[in-house]
């Protein structure tokens, strides 16, 4: 017991001069680091929302998607290096030398050099991705195979809701192809199936008044952008006639828009007599002899 007093007695008597001449600086390189942090995150997000000069075909919601991705990853990065630069504060004040730690850190990244040349791939793509504002967040995009909404963005990959609400990761490196269903506009693109006999010209003075009354409708005009309208006989099918629709919508809201065009329709044709057919199959039956048995 005498001895272990006399140890804690010797800890306590050297940590307390260490701690009056290191432990300032100690939390001066804390609070200054957070206090760092804040401030840059202000200045990213004021310099963003000044600096970026939304597009003539862009929405303010578009154009505010794409600085909210740009802030995102631009603080994503500022935090990584304040927190680099504050380890090795932090470690130079222990008097643990960071210069065989860096020296060490090379030769391990030539080591890794081979087998992380996907993830430089990944970042130098998502850099690229982001610079020519391929997608934002909020976003509805189709990346190669995997269709879904773009919930966040960084240098290495992206995140995918899709309509099930399964979250898909897909790294950068990894895209091929690009469809981007939400950038300056959405459109309308309906295909309707009429019967052979229906008075053409008719169907399409109802189709032209239901997508103008839509478009007129005080809960759907600020989402229609241009009137669905008949379009052009789209194809002579086997038991219909099939009619295109097309209008346009503001980002991510055609489905929504669309539902909304097609039940309207349904009822239109239902009131003026229309008939939407269903396919039909003609069955010709023929009685051929049975010669008896002889």
């Amino acid at each position: 017991m005498e001895k272990f007093n006399q140890e804690w007695h010797d800890f306590v008597s050297a940590i307390i001069p260490w701690m009056y001449d290191h432990g300032p600086r100690i939390i001066f390189i804390l609070v200054g680091s957070v206090i760092l942090y804040f401030l840059s995150k202000r200045f990213i997000v004021k310099v963003v929302r000044t600096a970026v000069i939304g597009q003539f075909h862009e929405s303010a919601d578009a154009e505010m998607r794409r600085e909210d991705t740009l802030i995102k990853i631009f603080i994503w990065t500022t935090r990584l290096i304040i927190v680099g630069i504050t380890i090795m504060l932090l470690l130079s004040e222990i008097n643990i030398p960071i210069g065989p730690m860096l020296a060490g850190a090379g030769i391990l990244g030539i080591a890794l050099g081979f087998g992380g040349q996907y993830l430089i791939h990944d970042f130098i793509t998502g850099f690229f991705i982001i610079l020519e504002n391929q997608y934002r967040i909020g976003d509805v995009v189709s990346l190669d195979q995997t269709t879904g909404k773009v919930e966040d963005i960084s240098l290495r990959m992206t995140k995918l809701r899709d309509l099930d609400g399964v979250v898909h990761h897909i790294p950068h490196g990894e895209v091929k192809r690009v469809s981007n269903a939400s950038k300056s506009f959405s459109r309308i693109n309906l295909n309707i199936g009429i019967a052979y006999h229906a008075d053409l010209e008719k169907v399409i003075q109802v189709l032209n008044r239901v997508g103008i009354e839509l478009a007129e409708d005080p809960l759907w005009k600020d989402m229609i952008t241009q009137a669905p309208q008949f379009l052009r006989v789209q194809d002579f099918a086997d038991s219909s006639i099939v009619l295109k629709i097309v209008g346009e919508t503001i980002p991510i809201k055609q489905w929504e828009v669309t539902g909304e065009l097609r039940k309207r329709i349904k009822l239109a044709f239902d009131k003026e007599g229309i008939e939407i057919p269903f396919p039909q199959r003609v069955i010709h039956h023929y009685n051929v002899p049975v010669e008896e048995n002889k």
